[in-house]
């Protein structure tokens, strides 16, 4: 009995531990602050040289090494001013976790002092130790020596922490050999071929653009549990799920906290983050309750896929670190209760191109957008051949925890396209032209309330797959 006090007593008496005041200046002081993008770097760097790096993240154009040295001055000076005093090459390796090691910008010179210094070469390229890094078979583990390359298409940002900052260079990782041991490279060169295919397929149809992309918007669910709670499960703190006990008292039988009232505590913690991933540049757009008790979401707007990546990996490492300011801790196992709703991260995907055109976007006539229904198609044929290599990448012993019961049954990956598209695609197999549903008013039948948005009935191909793992 006194035990059950003692924590009921622990939970009622949090405080608030270090916590910051956000600022309100979203949209002038605020937002990308701490991140050195193209238009930062315009102020920095001489008109050629950002003219070569633009060509660079913008058109996919080979990046010219002679502009590293003037690049990497750039860094640094901005890095100084911000406050860092390392700098590190940031990288996704097989762990499921972002990996960094920091080096000083300060070396000793002949007088006893120090200078700062960070050259072309070292922004390029790293040498971290490769063999403590799972490497999925691909290398023995003596064959330590692996690289970390500078991937100019996400920009280097600022992680601050309680006494200082740090610069971080988003990286590629790959061995001596060449092969990759991260997830960024596979996504990279997926998104290279992406390119090519999709460039040549709207040469087809008369549409010349210098890029193709794809573009995520990736939803981060997530459990919030008191801090004196979740040290007294050794279970959860070992595991990040429970193992044993009795199912809760209370669970989602009424699903009453699904988009409920946001406590007070908790959304002061959601405010704080939000005000940390603004700085980092990262457009995060929705909070909401979740399903289950102590369940919360958080969700960006869409980004292209190699920059979400990055942004959900800050995302969860935001969502974590703040929360022990609050006396909380930021639950991301994908199932870390039985019997309740899982943590999911629902990839919102599309294609774009550099002009703004999105590849599947249906249009008011989709019966009558050809493109659309060629990329369209492309999709639902690619799901259909490579069901197998989806299901892989998000098949894991955590993960597959969470599928089933209150979340999609594992086994099965579908595409629900909605009534006007199925009706256009199995006229299409018939050889039948459809005349399409046109876009139409939803009465609500009260006649003050506005048609939400025009309430057109546009059909949205819908491809979206319900996963959580450290990575996108």
């Amino acid at each position: 009995m006194n035990h059950e006090f003692d924590v009921l007593s622990a939970a009622k008496n949090w405080r608030f531990k270090d916590v910051r005041k956000v600022s309100s200046d979203i949209a002038g002081e605020v937002f990308a602050s701490d991140v050195l993008d193209l238009d930062e770097l315009r102020e920095l760097v001489s008109k050629p040289v950002w003219k070569s790096l633009q060509a660079t993240i913008e058109k996919g154009v080979p990046l010219d090494p002679s502009i590293a040295d003037t690049i990497a001055l750039a860094m640094k000076k901005w890095a100084l001013e911000k406050g860092a005093t390392h700098y590190t090459h940031w990288f996704q390796p097989l762990t499921g976790y972002t990996a960094e090691k920091h080096d000083s910008f300060f070396v000793p010179v002949s007088d006893g002092k120090v200078i700062a210094s960070f050259s072309g070469k070292e922004l390029i390229q790293a040498e971290p130790d490769a063999s403590s890094f799972p490497s999925g078979g691909l290398r023995a583990t003596f064959e330590a020596r692996g690289y970390t390359a500078w991937d100019p298409t996400s920009p280097a940002f600022i992680m601050r922490h309680s006494n200082g900052a740090t610069l971080c260079i988003p990286s590629a990782f790959a061995s001596w050999t060449g092969e990759a041991l991260d997830l960024k490279t596979p996504l990279l060169r997926s998104i290279e071929a992406l390119n090519k295919s999709a460039k040549r397929a709207l040469q087809l149809f008369g549409v010349e653009v210098s890029k193709v992309f794809s573009t995520v918007g990736a939803e981060q669910e997530y459990f919030l549990i008191d801090e004196e709670f979740y040290f007294r499960r050794p279970d959860l703190v070992m595991t990040g799920r429970t193992l044993f006990g009795a199912k809760p008292p209370r669970g989602q039988e009424l699903e009453d906290h699904y988009f409920g009232s946001i406590p007070d505590r908790v959304l002061s913690f959601m405010t704080d983050v939000e005000n940390q991933l603004y700085a980092l540049g990262i457009p995060v757009k929705t909070r909401h309750n979740e399903v289950a008790p102590s369940q919360y979401e958080i969700a960006p707007l869409f980004e292209p896929s190699n920059l979400a990546a990055d942004h959900q990996q800050l995302i969860m490492q935001v969502l974590k670190n703040t929360a022990r300011r609050y006396g909380m801790v930021a639950l991301l196992h994908e199932k870390p209760f039985a019997g309740v709703n899982g943590s999911g991260k629902h990839c919102n995907w599309s294609m774009a191109t550099d002009t703004g055109l999105n590849l599947l976007e249906p249009g008011e006539t989709p019966h009558e957008n050809l493109q659309f229904l060629f990329f369209c198609t492309a999709v639902l044929k690619a799901v259909d051949t490579h069901q197998d290599l989806l299901r892989l990448s998000v098949a894991s012993a955590s993960n597959d925890h969470r599928l089933g019961a209150n979340e999609a049954p594992p086994a099965i990956i579908s595409i629900f396209l909605g009534d006007q598209l199925t009706e256009i695609f199995e006229g299409l197999s018939n050889g039948q032209r459809s005349s399409g549903r046109r876009a139409g008013v939803l009465e609500l039948g009260v006649p003050v309330l506005p048609p939400p948005a025009q309430a057109r009935r546009r059909p949205q191909p819908h491809l979206a797959l319900r996963l959580h793992r450290e990575q996108v």
